[in-house]
């Protein structure tokens, strides 16, 4: 036992540490930005124009129906190879790692978004338009953040896969958590403590998470509405 608190402070811990914050770098730009293209994709797919809304469905059928591990694999070692004249984009490992999760993320939440909008009566919009609202002021101030407040739960819980799944970005040579569990594994051979450790890392993280999606949903609910509590 001494002697795993000896390798857990001198080893993991500092390796640790650096590989949290690279991973919290990664996590949260791509939860922010998979909730604004999952917000912004579900709404266009109710309430766009017909060819917006078929782009749209593509965009999710293609994100949600290939393996995150193909799409990290495209943006970070195929897209160089599509030229655009003489010019092509080469994203470092971070930039494609976000750019993946993002996007994928975005395409799951924007289930979940779209599912809320259509829990709306639609009496609602006819009242906003009788009331003189366009369409989009009526979307935006009446229905999205009434949708939002249902889609909240189901958006929550992509958040936590983003966190789990974000082990992934080690493929691509990102020394976050993952990354860094598996060159100190290497470097050790200490296999048990190195990934056990890690887990607890990740489960660290998730409950921090579900703890602040709990409490985004207490700030956002309605009185009268609350979620019921046994």
């Amino acid at each position: 036992m001494n002697e795993y608190f000896e390798f857990l402070t001198t080893e993991l811990i500092p390796g640790f540490k650096e590989g949290l914050w690279t991973s919290i770098v990664v996590i949260v730009p791509s939860a922010l930005l998979g909730a604004l293209i999952g917000i912004v994709a579900g709404v266009l797919r109710v309430y766009g124009p017909r060819p917006v809304q078929r782009i749209t469905e593509a965009y999710v059928s293609l994100f949600r129906g290939t393996p995150l591990i193909v799409q990290v694999f495209f943006w970070y070692f195929a897209l160089p190879y599509i030229k655009f004249g003489e010019w092509s984009l080469v994203l470092d490992p971070i930039e494609a790692a976000v750019l993946s999760f993002s996007l994928c993320s975005g395409a799951y939440q924007s289930e979940y978004i779209r599912s809320g909008l259509g829990s709306i009566k639609r009496g609602q919009i006819r009242a906003a338009l009788a009331l003189g609202m366009t369409l989009s002021q009526a979307v935006r101030n009446i229905v999205l953040p009434q949708a939002f407040r249902r889609a909240l739960p189901g958006c929550g819980n992509e958040i936590i896969y983003l966190i789990k799944y974000s082990s992934l970005a080690s493929i691509i040579t990102v020394n976050e958590l993952t990354g860094m569990a598996n060159t100190i594994a290497k470097n050790s051979w200490r296999n048990i403590e190195v990934f056990c450790t890690l887990g607890m890392y990740y489960l660290a993280l998730v409950t921090i998470a579900t703890w602040m999606l709990r409490l985004l949903e207490d700030a956002l609910a309605v009185p009268g509405f609350e979620r019921h509590k046994s």
